[in-house]
């Protein structure tokens, strides 16, 4: 298994692995971000998790895998690199990974920030399939996301497939625009930009979808009664906007000791322009020393 992974800034700098959430490319980290934490002293590296953009992509029924594997990834990156430890900087279910290997392996971990997440074990998956279904959530669950997302997913599930590239990209448009959140202007021109970056460098955009049969054949992966355990300094992010976790973040702050809540103005669950020079001094601030 080849994943594709880049890296910027000096190696004798800093290094912060750059984990984004599930179907998700590593080019969903902004340039500009990056660049920011680059010039800020760091060593910044993302990748690209398997089945998605330019990491090998493989035929799920004759190689099938869990969630484990794509969380030890994290691991075969950081050796890759020679890096036994590293800051970790994490999104959506990226931040399910950096919490698991901070339990798990607290010595590769100096650091960890967790953006527009969920708590490890806190049954987020099952939180979001209730919700799609129309079904209550039990007593104790976490937020379930706001309704415009619900009815976005509920609405894609139903609708035929895309039959070509420009209604393939138009639909990441849109997906786009319902996890951007209302709290900022969307914009769209910037969106397409991406949406065809992410569409043109990927060796199969349809094999993200194994990641979702990756989560079936272990539905189990998240342990639960464990986050507590994590040691590293914890940063939490979350939008004022949030569309898809909307309170998650408090929650982890809540049950990692120490760890900090940075509630951000106007976002959602993406990395818009107008939030890195915020975000990017926060995490540079917390990897400092």
């Amino acid at each position: 298994m080849n994943i594709w992974s880049e890296e910027f800034g000096a190696v004798t700098d800093a290094p912060i692995l750059l984990i984004m959430g599930s179907m998700s490319q590593g080019v969903l980290w902004p340039d500009e971000f990056v660049g920011r934490l680059a010039a800020g002293g760091r060593r910044v590296i993302r990748y690209d998790h398997r089945d998605t953009g330019m990491s090998d992509t493989v035929d799920f029924a004759a190689e099938p895998y869990t969630w484990d594997d794509i969380k030890n990834d994290v691991y075969r990156v950081l050796d890759a690199h020679g890096l036994e430890s590293a800051h970790l900087v994490c999104h959506s279910a990226g931040g399910l990974l950096g919490q698991f290997v901070a339990v798990e392996r607290p010595e590769r971990v100096r650091s960890l920030t967790v953006i527009g997440s969920s708590p490890l074990g806190g049954g987020e998956g099952q939180v979001i399939v209730r919700a799609l279904m129309g079904q209550p959530q039990p007593e104790g669950s976490l937020p379930e996301p706001a309704p415009e997302f619900t009815a976005f997913y509920r609405a894609l599930m139903a609708a035929p497939p895309p039959e070509d590239r420009r209604a393939r990209i138009d639909g990441m448009i849109a997906e786009q625009r319902v996890l951007h959140g209302t709290g900022l202007p969307f914009d769209e021109d910037a969106a397409r930009r991406l949406q065809e970056r992410i569409y043109d460098r990927a060796r199969d955009l349809s094999a993200v979808t194994n990641h979702r049969l990756a989560a079936m054949a272990k539905p189990e992966f998240e342990p639960v009664n464990v986050v507590h355990r994590v040691k590293a300094p914890t940063l939490v992010i979350e939008g004022s906007h949030e569309p898809a976790k909307p309170g998650h973040g408090a929650i982890i702050a809540e049950r990692i000791p120490g760890a900090r809540l940075m509630i951000v103005a106007g976002m959602g669950h993406t990395l818009p322009p107008e939030v890195h020079e915020e975000l990017a001094a926060a995490i540079l601030a917390h990897t400092a020393g």
